[in-house]
């Protein structure tokens, strides 16, 4: 994210970490940590506003948690204007365990439509609308836009933690669907047709 189209503004966006990557699709995507976000700032149209007023943007660090604090996030995604619905925002922690291991837990934060987490916590699938035999799929699944704070429900303030955005969008056929429907050939058994393009942000750290 940089501050305006030049080189030096692109490089000093590089520098600061204020980056994010696709597996192709266009996707929009803001990502910003803090200790003061609440649920009402996922209302806002200016998300990146509250964002760089009220914390770090993705590349950020936090550090020194305010007694009695936990960090909170705001993310926003906007779908590729020609591509797929968004299937849902996730937020992926990690950190160094007393064995020194790394951990990592992924949190379902924002997702379409009336779907419950499940006793894992874990939000059931979006489903699929390709017709891999066409090589096509609709939007009637997904929404265009998702919005949502978060809050780590298990933040110890004496352990480093890095926490990034990742960002999901409803499946698609894969290139290899493509092509089959093209060439008019049968794939070798096996093949995977369909593929669920997603999106994912520099990491935020967190120092004690």
């Amino acid at each position: 994210w940089a501050t305006e189209n030049t080189r030096w503004a692109i490089w000093d966006a590089m520098h600061r970490r204020e980056t994010y990557a696709t597996t192709g699709t266009r996707m929009t995507v803001r990502f910003f940590g803090g200790w003061d976000f609440v649920n009402a700032d996922a209302g806002s149209r200016q998300p990146a506003t509250t964002g760089y007023a009220k914390g770090v943007p993705m590349g950020g660090d936090l550090s020194k948690a305010p007694s009695g604090k936990r960090p909170s996030f705001l993310v926003a995604a906007l779908k590729d204007t020609i591509g797929a619905n968004l299937d849902r925002i996730q937020i992926v922690k990690g950190w160094i365990d007393a064995k020194g291991d790394l951990q990592e837990k992924v949190y379902d934060v924002a997702w379409t439509g009336d779907r419950k987490p499940g006793a894992d916590g874990k939000v059931p699938s979006v489903g699929s609308t390709v017709n891999v035999a066409n090589a096509t799929y609709t939007n009637s699944i997904g929404e265009p836009e998702l919005i949502a704070v978060w809050t780590d429900p298990n933040f110890d303030p004496t352990i480093r933690a890095f926490y990034y955005a990742r960002v999901i969008e409803i499946p698609t056929p894969r290139w290899t669907a493509y092509d089959a429907k093209r060439f008019n050939v049968k794939p070798p058994a096996g093949t995977k047709m369909t593929i669920t393009e997603r999106a994912y942000t520099s990491p935020i750290w967190y120092t004690p």
